[in-house]
């Protein structure tokens, strides 16, 4: 159970990190580049999304922490 709970941490640490390099802020970033359709229109909807995909890693990066957590001790 312990490196299954490992594997998915590091597993959500990349997809929110990913998450978090996508948001535009005033053009910087991988968001800015293009890397997010936000270049083809819709950029609110995109945005929302986004930010909507990161909360749910947050939360399941600190619910497998508190798992982890409550596994190791």
């Amino acid at each position: 159970m312990l490196q299954f709970l490992a594997v998915m941490q590091v597993l959500i640490v990349v997809a929110m990190t990913s998450l978090v390099l996508m948001h535009s802020g005033r053009e910087a970033g991988m968001g800015g580049m293009g890397f997010t359709p936000a270049s083809q229109g819709g950029t609110h909807i995109v945005e929302r999304n986004l930010t909507r995909l990161t909360v749910v890693f947050a939360v399941l990066f600190f619910a497998n922490s508190i798992a982890l957590f409550h596994y190791l001790t």
